[in-house]
Formats: C-alpha cells, sequence, structure tokens
C-alpha cells in the first residue's frame, strides 16, 4: 500500500465521518426542537387539566347545592 493510496483511503473516511457528523448534527436539532414543543405541550396540558379540575369542583358544589335544595323541598309540608 502506497502512502498515496493512505491518505486517499484516509481522506474518503475522514469525508465519510464528516458526513455522519452532519447528519447528527441535524438530528440532534430536530431532536432539541422537538423537545422543545413537547414541552410546550406538556405545559398546556397541565395547564388545561388544572382548569378542567376546576371547573369541575365548581360543578360539583353546584349540583350537591341543588340536591340540598330538592331534599329540603321534598321535607317541606
Amino acid at each position: 500500500m502506497s502512502a498515496e493510496d493512505a491518505n486517499g483511503r484516509f481522506d474518503i473516511e475522514l469525508q465519510r465521518l464528516e458526513k455522519r457528523l452532519d447528519e447528527l448534527v441535524v438530528i440532534c436539532k430536530q431532536l432539541q426542537e422537538e423537545n422543545r414543543s413537547l414541552k410546550q405541550r406538556q405545559d398546556s396540558l397541565i395547564e388545561d387539566r388544572a382548569s378542567l379540575l376546576q371547573k369541575n369542583e365548581q360543578v360539583r358544589g353546584r349540583v350537591e347545592a341543588m340536591i340540598s335544595r330538592l331534599k329540603a323541598m321534598e321535607q317541606s309540608p
């Protein structure tokens, strides 16, 4: 194997590694963006859940109040 052959193979291998590294950088950026998007979505869902739980408690209170009034009306002569 001559020095030129070795240098040629080294250059080819180096180009292959550079290409792979570029691909990995692109993948890393995509994953970072996806992660950011998922975190935003998670935050939004957490807020929605808290809001729904609060509304559920309000409705529960209203229903319980209606039941109490109905029971009071039943007991009235």
